[in-house]
């Protein structure tokens, strides 16, 4: 093996797929490390005492403790550490923002490069899964049942964070396949469905049981699910699901989409293969609204979809919330960027489809609640954007089904699930809840954090309820 030179300040540089091929497919943009690269990388790592990196985890892995197996090339070791504190270690690897989290605490990023926690957690996780790791381990099943709603990040995690402690546990999925935001939101070029489905089946694997196509508020409600068949604690991880718009002049016209619908079409009901009859519109000419994750990735899977793409964002550069590689990626591939600029009106043809947005230039001014500075139109600064799509990346709300149908059950004043933050328990007893139905729309990571929170305080409830 050759000897790569890990004295140096920079990350180890990761293969990715050039901006002129990947744009015309939906193929993974990031190729992963080799051994080597993730031996060399990982041997950059100081393995502190106190370990920094550790407080910016949500899921607070032992990032030193797996870091350095991989550094020792025991990779089996650095998968199976992993697993103590994660359910979704290759998901985490890929779509996790790292560079605001655990690489921003790292000590190697005061006077360079930190090292790159992410891709190596990736790496770990994709071995662990060519090599085919049993992680399946549990304590002694307990036979008590626990119904997790939700089978997205908060929800898998919950579930198995719980099943690991021996609970029979049963995840009631609404869509016909399980992953929530991981398969209908976030698209293959960054999250590839097999591996999702890989990372699913490791939660089968201890024994959890996964329903889907089940609406709870609908098919069952939680009042059921608790006195009809023997639930003893139920976890509700259903996300936000719901759109929001600008009530703007025009949303009503045809070729406006809510970035939902416009992922789910191409992530989920997979409409950008040719072997699907999924119906997607993703017009010569897109105009994305938003700065998230979201709004990066319509526009990227627009721009695969044959379209020229413009992102409009209120704010500078340096506010956009999207992660810093996605934006990065972004441009590469071609997409164009109106900053502080903000839509007032869409308009339309005689035939009532889109024609244009009619926008207006921004200014910042003061900062407001989110610390961020407000931005303010400038007058008099109108222009067109000539575009034929519109897709709408807001952000969204919790859909009130299930408050509006179980019991005791205090919600927010936008539909959110009253909880405590440290627990994830709700008003009800018995009943917990965490993710973006409690927080809004946030990130995959922090969804898993709440789980696992919400899943240790479960346990704590049941045990003292059957006096253990």
């Amino acid at each position: 093996m050759s000897r790569i030179n890990v004295d140096r300040k920079e990350k180890t540089p990761i293969a990715e797929q050039k901006p002129e091929e990947r744009v015309k497919n939906f193929e993974e943009v990031c190729l992963g490390y080799t051994e080597e690269e993730a031996v060399a990388e990982a041997k950059r790592c100081l393995n502190c005492r106190n370990a920094p990196c550790i407080n910016g985890c949500p899921v607070s892995i032992n990032i030193p403790g797996f870091i350095q197996h991989i550094a020792n090339g025991e990779f089996e070791k650095a998968v199976k550490e992993l697993a103590r504190y994660t359910t979704l270690p290759a998901v985490c690897g890929r779509v996790c923002p790292q560079e605001v989290q655990c690489e921003e605490r790292c000590v190697l990023g005061i006077k360079g490069e930190p090292v790159a926690i992410g891709k190596l957690e990736r790496f770990a996780a994709d071995w662990g899964r060519e090599n085919n790791v049993d992680l399946s381990q549990t304590e002694e099943k307990n036979g008590i049942k626990v119904a997790v709603i939700g089978c997205g990040p908060a929800g898998i995690t919950c579930a198995g964070e719980l099943a690991k402690k021996g609970y029979a546990v049963t995840i009631f999925e609404a869509l016909h396949e399980a992953g929530g935001v991981l398969v209908y939101g976030i698209p293959e070029f960054r999250l590839p469905k097999e591996i999702v489905a890989c990372e699913i089946e490791n939660i089968r694997k201890l024994g959890v049981k996964i329903e889907t196509d089940v609406v709870v508020g609908k098919t069952v409600t939680i009042d059921q699910l608790m006195e009809q068949e023997g639930y003893e604690a139920v976890f509700i991880g259903t996300g936000a699901g719901l759109p929001k718009f600008m009530g703007i002049p025009g949303e009503n016209l045809n070729g406006v989409f809510s970035a939902n619908e416009f992922l789910t079409r191409a992530n989920l009901m997979k409409a950008f293969r040719k072997d699907y009859d999924t119906p997607i519109k993703s017009g010569k000419k897109v105009a994305v609204v938003g700065g998230g994750n979201v709004a990066i990735d319509a526009a990227r899977t627009a721009a695969r979809l044959g379209s020229k793409v413009f992102v409009v964002y209120r704010r500078s550069e340096s506010e956009l919330p999207a992660r810093t590689e996605e934006v990065h990626h972004a441009k590469e591939e071609g997409i164009i960027f109106e900053l502080l600029s903000n839509p007032v009106e869409i308009l339309g043809n005689e035939s009532g489809w889109v024609r244009g947005m009619k926008c207006i230039r921004m200014q910042l001014g003061e900062a407001d609640k989110s610390g961020r500075r407000r931005p303010v139109p400038i007058e008099g600064s109108e222009f067109v954007l000539d575009v034929d799509t519109v897709i709408m990346a807001l952000g969204t709300s919790p859909n009130p089904l299930i408050p509006s149908t179980t019991k005791g059950l205090d919600t927010t004043s936008w539909n959110g699930i009253e909880t405590d933050e440290q627990t994830g328990r709700t008003s009800r007893n018995g009943i917990f809840a965490g993710g973006d139905v409690v927080t809004g729309s946030a990130t995959v990571i922090l969804a898993m954090g709440a789980g696992k929170n919400a899943a240790k305080e479960m346990d704590r409830y049941l045990r003292n309820k059957h006096g253990k």
